[in-house]
């Protein structure tokens, strides 16, 4: 028997095993269209890299025994999420999209600014990006997600590892409701982790490109989080807090 997850605000699942099912895309009405893509419009204006192209969103979550998630997913472009920023609108569906912890070698956890260019300027997280759908007669499985989660790493950080070498370790839900399928690297040297950031970084910049992440840090709790300037993630605290076994804060 499946068992429907309870809404709730910000959460991260022990989930050992995805299952994923394509569901049909959600009808607009004319009214809701017009609205959306008014707020896509402004959005596009203010922010000119902005770009309205596939993606998948997240139309359901169930439990299909312990630890082993079924995820309903949708295709969609990107303007669909400027629903969100429509008052009383409801007829939005939540993101999906793929992180990945990658640690040193001595229990640290890379955490990454993303650069001025993007939606998200200053902003700290994980790397990792919106899910992409499939091309026509292919699959979206979890091995597809652990191809996307390994090319994230690689174009973000320069770190490039086998997609096999990735291991799913977590879903988070926050914001919006927006579902994150966090996968597990195997810990590296500190250094080489800084080396390959700074050589893929430098690359793109003298393609005339910015880069989509302009800083890492590495960080061995939650606190460390506290000295980073700027916006954080919802699930970067909760992430870096199982990750590195911290104990629960107990606020005043």
């Amino acid at each position: 028997m499946t068992e429907t997850l309870p809404p709730v605000g910000v959460d991260l699942f022990d989930v050992h095993r995805l299952r994923l099912a394509e569901a049909e895309a959600p009808r607009l009405s004319p009214e809701d269209e017009v609205a959306r893509d008014h707020v896509w419009n402004q959005a596009v204006q203010a922010n000119p890299s902005l770009f309205d192209g596939p993606v998948v969103a997240c139309a359901g979550l169930e439990w299909e025994e312990p630890h082993s998630l079924v995820v309903s997913w949708v295709r969609v472009t990107y303007r669909h999420y400027a629903l969100r920023r429509v008052p009383g609108n409801a007829s939005w569906l939540p993101s999906l999209f793929v992180n990945v912890v990658q640690p040193t070698d001595d229990g640290r956890v890379l955490v990454a600014r993303m650069s001025s260019s993007t939606a998200a300027p200053g902003r700290w997280q994980l790397p990792g990006g919106s899910v992409e759908p499939p091309e026509e007669h292919g699959t979206l499985d979890e091995a597809a997600l652990r191809l996307h989660a390994a090319r994230e790493l690689s174009e973000e950080t320069g770190v490039e590892l086998p997609p096999e070498e990735l291991n799913l370790w977590a879903v988070t839900r926050g914001e919006h409701r927006s579902i994150g399928l966090v996968f597990l690297a195997p810990a590296q040297p500190a250094a080489v982790l800084r080396e390959r950031f700074e050589a893929a970084t430098a690359a793109e910049r003298a393609l005339g490109q910015d880069p989509e992440l302009d800083r890492i840090v590495l960080v061995s709790s939650p606190a460390g989080l506290l000295d980073l300037e700027g916006p954080h993630v919802d699930y970067l605290e909760p992430v870096v807090r199982r990750y590195t076994k911290a104990p629960l804060r107990h606020d005043a």
